[in-house]
């Protein structure tokens, strides 16, 4: 079994290369500018998959499965091409070889993000219909219908998993280490007397699905949501005690927050905005009632515990 890995220098994609390096599988990795990791245990190509001239035979040739790590999460301009154009285009070479016998599996890495908002109290499975909000949701989960409409050949199969918001310690986005700053300052309140819930799950925890996703046929065909929620509440006083500072108590009520901050950003640049207030009051859940009645699996490390390697 050979794996094609595309984006193995992000963030999921280099910790899910190390996984498949250590179970003693054959990688081959597709970065823009070369592999930094594995250099004599990874067949690495380097390329640009919104490039024209980009050759995807050769990129597929030997290789057994399809593993997409690849995303653009900061220019809104790059991510159409990469998302859906980039997979379309791999899908039809994929479909040329499917006619010739060749049997592939294609494991995509998408986003919970597909499902839309999560500022609405709801429970939201794999059968919760696709409404996505922004750029990156809407592209990535362009890309999963292509990958679920390409059914030309019985030898092409997929699998799609959906995180939520992902974190470990190599992890880029500075969301959290932000969010840490305000508690540390002990300025941190929370929002609303509703429970909120922190919709998180650890970079090892996807990475371990990913590799189900890969190994297991049974995986063949479904549509995995991977989170491992827990409340705000419990977040906040992890992220307290990894900074060793008091957890905070103070909750304020949602309407007059947004109707303070509303009159004070006309006048001030504020660190808190409307998206992060949406983010304090989330009471959307992704249960994993799925991948674990299919694959056994479910996460094992808890966002609370776990918080702390990013401080």
């Amino acid at each position: 079994m050979k794996v094609l890995v595309l984006g193995a220098n992000g963030f999921i994609g280099k910790a899910f290369v190390e996984k498949l390096v250590c179970h003693g599988v054959q990688v081959r990795a597709l970065t823009r500018k070369g592999l930094k990791f594995f250099k004599g245990s990874v067949e690495t190509i380097v390329g640009d998959l919104t490039s024209k001239d980009f050759d995807f035979n050769q990129l597929l040739y030997g290789c057994d499965i399809v593993v997409n790590c690849a995303g653009e999460t900061r220019d809104d301009a790059l991510m159409h091409a990469l998302h859906v154009q980039a997979t379309a285009n791999l899908l039809d070479a994929v479909t040329c070889l499917c006619r010739a016998g060749k049997e592939i599996h294609w494991v995509q890495l998408s986003s919970v993000g597909a499902y839309g908002s999560s500022r609405k109290t709801r429970v939201v499975t794999e059968e919760t219909p696709t409404n996505p909000c922004g750029t990156y949701e809407v592209t990535k989960t362009m890309a999963d219908t292509l990958i679920m409409a390409c059914n030309e050949s019985s030898r092409f199969s997929y699998t799609i998993l959906r995180p939520s918001n992902v974190f470990g310690r190599d992890m880029t986005n500075e969301s959290l280490r932000q969010l840490g700053s305000i508690v540390r300052k002990r300025v941190f309140f929370f929002v609303g007397f509703s429970p909120s819930i922190a919709t998180y799950i650890h970079v090892d925890d996807v990475v371990s699905a990913l590799y189900l996703c890969v190994i297991d046929p049974r995986a063949k065909g479904h549509i995995f949501n991977v989170s491992n929620d827990c409340t705000l509440r419990e977040l906040i006083a992890g992220i307290a005690e990894a900074l060793e500072v008091p957890p905070p108590r103070l909750t304020l009520p949602e309407r007059p927050v947004r109707i303070g901050l509303a009159v004070i950003a006309r006048l001030f640049k504020l660190p808190v905005t409307q998206k992060r207030i949406d983010a304090l009051v989330r009471r959307t859940r992704y249960p994993t009632d799925k991948i674990y009645n299919v694959l056994e699996f479910s996460p094992k490390k808890a966002v609370f515990t776990t918080i702390r390697e990013i401080y």
